[in-house]
């Protein structure tokens, strides 16, 4: 019964929660979600308006060059088919004809105009320092074949220079570190883009009439697409509209501000923009890094006569602005929302509590009732509202309850008695019986074990009689290893012993014997010393002690050799096996090192644990489960120490032995 007035109070505030869910939810939780929505929505949107902007912006920018190359296609057109031009060529009058040509250059704002006749003789203003080269352009070759041609051509500047050393030196640009842009070796760009017209020449001798402009540094270019795409007041406030001209990923034309009066001439593209528009041939349409800012920036990939990319076409406005713009429209109506909430709350929350009060004074008579007074009532009012009819229902219901109550206790608390002893009379049992089936199965496996070892090892004990008998005298020439035999076929017998003594430890007692660990160590060296003759190993054997500790000779052998045996398996190229036994801290330590492979933290937590092992085929992982067991059964301990690739230490403490 103590628990009940805690579950009357959560179920009165789970009541008062929900009245006020009821009456806050729409205007706390749908009204912020769908505002959220629509904010997310607005931004989507906003987003691509101005993604629509700037690849409208980009076609104009497209269409001004496609116009600037159609212009500079009538242009050399009118001259190649102007009266004068005709005149002079009919009468190859070639200075005549050169000073018309330099005339017409000047006149149309031309880097170079040349003239290629039918023979392959060439007429230039300024006069080339080469012509071998000029015919290898497609758009030339067309016009030589009759069909003009404007295009975008990027000059080598080998090709510049053939025109003249001015024009190379115009187009030379020094590459500019750059942020985010693919990594180059190249300090400078000396390649030249040019807007390269021909047109075909019907008149004299026929052939083309060839003429370029180089783009490398034309800002009134550039300046003249930025003025048509963003014009006075056509960006929010703080925004700045630019237009670039690419070469590769070098600009060499743009308004983008390294400085405030400095040109970024000479930087170059991100290399995600130049990975999507050169080298994928796609437009661009996002947000991109330019220079030193972000920007809503639109690229597109500019080809050659050849039918190669070779630069981009750019256009975009400063993004931040505009992002300043959207976020300050959302914080603004976020604000009146929350203004328009803390406005209405206070009305909802009154109307909510003119229901909540009645029903959680009839939550809190429950508790009292729950609590043990069982005499509690509402106290509610019978209006004739619902409410009211329910609190009166609920005192008629209280006398009843009242009664059920405590015949229901009655019955809980005698069927609870009676599940608690039988559930401890099952749990006794179920213990007992583990114990005894564990017992049993264990004591079988022993017996059967001991059984079985027990047998051959009469019939090995018997045969060694039988061959002292039979070799007579001869026998004490081979005495020492008969004396082995018989020593290991004993420990053999008493290792059996051990694990018949293992299923009933409570049975076990055995006379302690004193011995010096010392010693022990000396006499264990030849039952192993086979062991170390098949590797290269070398021993060191340190035995400075003289103290005895009480344990059987035969398990603290045991105990030697099964650390000796790993030591030597760890070291399977060979290596340094220390052996060493010294006082110390009230007892006797012995320490087996050796400088094999070692053990990782994995192996090294489980190397004690029965059947474990990493000998794959050969151990049966009980050696070193086993060893524990009888050095802690002689109150000793062991604990190890290992790196891989340096080798393992295991040091065995027992105390010593008291005085006899």
């Amino acid at each position: 019964m103590t628990d009940k007035p805690n579950s009357g109070v959560t179920r009165a505030r789970s009541v008062r929660i929900r009245l006020l869910a009821i009456a806050l939810l729409p205007t706390l939780v749908i009204m912020p979600v769908f505002f959220m929505v629509t904010a997310a929505n607005w931004g989507g949107r906003f987003d691509n308006l101005l993604i629509a902007k700037v690849n409208g912006e980009l076609t104009i920018a497209d269409q001004f060059l496609t116009q600037l190359l159609d212009k500079s296609d009538l242009q050399v057109r009118a001259v190649a088919e102007s009266a004068e031009f005709a005149l002079w060529a009919d009468s190859g009058q070639e200075r005549a004809l050169e000073g018309l040509l330099e005339a017409e250059r000047r006149a149309l704002g031309l880097d170079f105009l040349y003239y290629m006749n039918g023979d392959g003789a060439v007429l230039s203003s300024p006069r080339f320092a080469r012509t071998d080269t000029l015919a290898h352009w497609p758009v030339v070759s067309q016009a030589l074949a009759g069909v003009g041609a404007s295009r975008i051509d990027v000059f080598a500047r080998e090709d510049l220079a053939a025109v003249s050393q001015d024009l190379a030196e115009r187009a030379r640009i020094k590459l500019v570190p750059t942020e985010a842009a693919v990594p180059t070796d190249r300090s400078e760009e000396t390649r030249g883009m040019v807007v390269h017209t021909a047109t075909p020449v019907n008149v004299g001798r026929g052939g083309a009439l060839v003429g370029g402009v180089l783009l490398n540094r034309n800002l009134e270019f550039i300046d003249t697409i930025n003025d048509l795409v963003y014009p006075s007041a056509s960006l929010t406030e703080g925004s700045v509209g630019t237009a670039t001209l690419f070469l590769d990923d070098v600009r060499v034309s743009t308004n983008v501000r390294l400085f405030e009066n400095e040109r970024a001439l000479g930087t170059r593209v991100s290399a995600i923009v130049r990975e999507t528009v050169l080298e994928k041939g796609e437009v661009w349409l996002d947000r991109a890094f330019v220079v030193n800012d972000w920007y809503i920036s639109a690229y597109e990939p500019l080809t050659d006569s050849f039918g190669n990319r070779v630069g981009m076409l750019y256009v975009g406005f400063l993004d931040q602005p505009f992002r300043d713009a959207k976020f300050s429209t959302i914080l603004t109506f976020a604000v009146a929302f929350a203004v328009i909430v803390l406005m209405s709350v206070p009305i909802f929350l009154r109307w909510a509590r003119q229901i909540f009060e009645p029903l959680e004074g009839m939550l809190r008579t429950i508790t009292r009732v729950e609590g043990g007074d069982l005499g509690a009532r509402t106290g509610v009012d019978n209006t004739g509202d619902e409410i009211g009819r329910v609190a009166a229902q609920m005192d008629e219901l209280l006398e009843q309850i009242q009664e059920r109550d405590r015949e229901l206790t009655r019955r809980v608390a005698a069927r609870t008695k009676d599940l608690e002893t039988a559930n401890q009379q099952l749990e006794a049992t179920s213990r007992q019986l583990v114990v005894s089936e564990k017992l049993a199965a264990v004591g079988e496996i022993a017996a059967g074990i001991a059984h079985e070892i027990n047998n051959p090892i009469q019939v090995i004990q018997g045969n060694l009689d039988v061959m002292r008998l039979e070799l007579g005298d001869e026998a004490d020439r081979i005495g020492t290893e008969l004396q082995l035999i018989d020593e290991q076929v004993h420990s053999i017998f008493l290792i059996v012993n051990k694990l018949l003594q293992f299923t009933r430890p409570d049975e076990f007692a055995e006379g302690m014997e004193h011995h010096r660990p010392a010693d022990v160590m000396r006499d264990t060296i030849p039952l192993v010393q086979h062991l170390l003759n098949t590797a290269a190993i070398t021993l060191q054997l340190e035995t400075p002690s003289l103290s005895a500790v009480a344990i059987n000779r035969t398990e603290l052998q045991q105990v030697l050799i099964n650390l000796i045996v790993n030591a030597i398996h760890a070291m399977p190229e060979g290596g340094a096996l220390t052996l060493a036994v010294d006082d110390e801290a009230g007892g006797v330590e012995v320490t087996v090192a050796d400088t094999g492979v070692g053990m990782t933290r994995e192996v090294l937590a489980r190397i004690f644990d029965p059947f474990y092992t990493t000998k794959r085929g050969e151990g049966t992982g009980l050696g070193l489960s086993i060893t524990r067991k009888l050095v802690e059964l002689y109150d000793g301990s062991i604990d190890v120490v290992s790196e891989v690739g340096v080798g393992t230490t295991f040091r065995v403490w027992f105390p010593v032995a008291e005085d006899k």
